[in-house]
């Protein structure tokens, strides 16, 4: 008998469970990571450290002993729990886990005499928003006293109301991406660069008696580029917990322009890996505009050219370049769409004319289904916003804003497989700027400061790895639309666990002493700016306007060039 059997569908029972428990345990550990070790962020890039290296224990040790034993996980089955994992990932800390908690009580812990949020904020957020209780919100904050509870009642009630906003709001990323799974895979063909070390890892040799260990494995070069970055990352990690083993710097600076910025120089070596996947003139482009930023940053920086407008977190390279990013990054995903416009005019006569011509057999939902999901999930939505204090129009115009860049962010990374990224702002920062503080109120702002809760830090959200599983569901077996259910069931099993975990860390150890930028400056970040601009109210900023165009001008010079 065969040591491995391939199955026809990645979609067993077994593949669900053990998905299911692995992403049990990587919420598990990133959460012990970052908040009790105070260590690596596993779980806030679009190829997540902790996702990957629980698969690679799974593959290599776990699989290995079951394919001797006949009975090994097929190429298919492994392909959907890698999925599971990295979708899991997306929801476990930054962008949701780790971040909700400690900023819906923030406004109320944090609040003193001096911020004056108690007076000025407080009454313009809505009481079903945040937990009750100002003994519950200081012990979870500061721990509990010797002998207390948790009080796990005070928190039913906000999650309650947010979770299904937040189930939603997944929901129409995961329709977003089947709609456009077959434009950017068939068509387009971009080469998701990220999918190819999964890939990789889960290829069977075509042998009749194949090794129990797979050919992966057993490759003697991926061993040595395996071990260069082993052995520096332990030394660096033992420098941290004891300082007499010396590190091995990796980042180094020249100063330019006069010492106002610098050129870093930066070995990653994931970086390196997924270069060597990337399209040379994507590569070559990352290259010259981050090398053209740096010195146009550095000739303002000494000409004096600058912006004191203020936008929220997120902004290193300042408001003017925020503006830039932004109206380039409206044309990116414009002329996306626009080169999409065929099969979208399809998916749409299909969704509501049901023309028998469309084949949507092989999605993973139907069009219809996506479509009109789609739809009333975003109706859903603006109206929950609005209950929130979000006025109707200003709620419409935030969703779209952020889908946008949730959209051109999946794009980039499917296109270029760059790992670590973000939006250039937020949406809830663009609306505020482009139509003026004045114009949205003291509730509005308060509400939208609730939405960094999912849609600020952008370096991890469900949209991507949904992309990814699609791309490699063609691997998994003709059942496609069973891969919905393996990726419900892994944001289900993120978003309790972890906040499971953040609630009984937060109360036995005190939340102001697990991680210091979930809890602290993180938490504290909308609110700050929420204050601002209640205090400070604007009208639309018109360089920012400016600015924005010349970014959207270059941006559609540079597609028409190309053609």
């Amino acid at each position: 008998m065969d040591l491995v059997k391939e199955k026809s569908s990645g979609f067993t029972l077994r593949a669900f469970i053990t998905g299911g428990i692995l992403c049990f345990l990587v919420a598990i550990a990133c959460q012990y990571s970052v908040n009790i070790v105070h260590g690596s962020y596993l779980a806030i890039d679009h190829m997540p450290a902790g996702g990957i290296f629980i698969f690679f224990l799974f593959t290599l040790l776990i699989n290995t002993i079951l394919r001797r034993l006949g009975i090994g996980f097929s190429s298919a089955e492994q392909l959907l729990i890698y999925t599971m994992l990295i979708v899991c990932s997306s929801v476990v800390t930054m962008g949701f886990g780790s971040q909700i908690l400690p900023m819906l009580a923030a406004p109320f812990y944090y609040a003193t005499p001096e911020n004056r949020w108690a007076q000025i904020l407080q009454p313009h957020i809505k009481p079903w928003l945040v937990p009750q209780g100002a003994e519950n919100i200081r012990c979870f904050f500061e721990g509990l006293p010797k002998g207390a509870s948790i009080p796990w009642a005070a928190w039913i009630k906000p999650l309650s109301a947010w979770l299904p906003f937040i189930l939603a709001l997944y929901f129409v990323m995961i329709c977003m991406m089947v709609i456009l799974r077959k434009q950017w895979v068939e068509r387009e063909r971009l080469i998701f660069p990220l999918t190819r070390l999964p890939m990789e890892i889960v290829k069977e040799e075509e042998k009749s008696k194949p090794s129990a260990l797979a050919p992966f494995y057993r490759n003697k070069i991926m061993w040595l580029g395996f071990g260069i970055p082993f052995v520096i990352g332990s030394i660096n990690a033992l420098h941290h917990y004891f300082h007499f083993v010396p590190p091995i710097k990796l980042v180094q600076s020249i100063p330019i322009f006069r010492h106002t910025t610098g050129i870093q120089f930066r070995l990653s070596f994931p970086v390196m890996g997924l270069v060597y996947l990337v399209n040379l003139d994507v590569a070559l482009s990352l290259w010259f505009f981050n090398l053209l930023s740096t010195t146009v940053s550095g000739i303002f920086n000494i000409t004096g050219v600058s912006s004191a407008e203020n936008l929220g977190y997120g902004v290193p390279a300042g408001p003017i370049f925020v503006h830039l990013q932004t109206g380039a990054f409206v044309i990116l995903v414009l002329f996306g769409l626009w080169v999409a416009r065929a099969h979208l005019r399809d998916v749409f006569r299909k969704a509501f004319k049901k023309d028998e011509r469309i084949d949507d057999s092989t999605e993973m939902l139907s069009y219809r289904t996506a479509v009109i999901g789609l739809i009333l999930t975003i109706l859903f939505m603006t109206g929950w916003l609005g209950a929130s204090g979000v006025s109707f129009w200003i709620s419409l115009l935030f969703l779209f804003g952020a889908l946008f860049f949730f959209l051109g962010l999946t794009r980039i990374v499917a296109e270029g497989g760059i790992p670590t990224l973000r939006a250039p702002t937020t949406s809830s920062a663009a609306i505020i700027s482009g139509i003026g503080s004045s114009h949205i109120g003291a509730e509005g702002l308060a509400g939208l400061g609730f939405t960094y809760l999912y849609a600020a830090d952008t370096r991890t959200f469900v949209m991507s790895p949904a992309a990814h599983g699609l791309k490699m569901a063609e691997e998994m077996g003709k059942k496609k639309r069973l891969l919905f259910w393996g990726m419900l069931l892994a944001l289900i099993i993120g978003i309790f666990t972890s906040l499971w975990m953040v609630i009984r860390l937060s109360y036995l150890h005190g939340g102001i002493n697990l991680n210091s930028w979930y809890f602290g400056g993180g938490a504290m970040r909308p609110w700050e700016y929420a204050m601002d601009k209640i205090l400070h109210p604007e009208g639309p900023n018109g360089l920012g306007w400016l600015c924005k165009g010349i970014g959207a001008a270059i941006m559609f010079w540079s597609y028409v060039y190309e053609k």
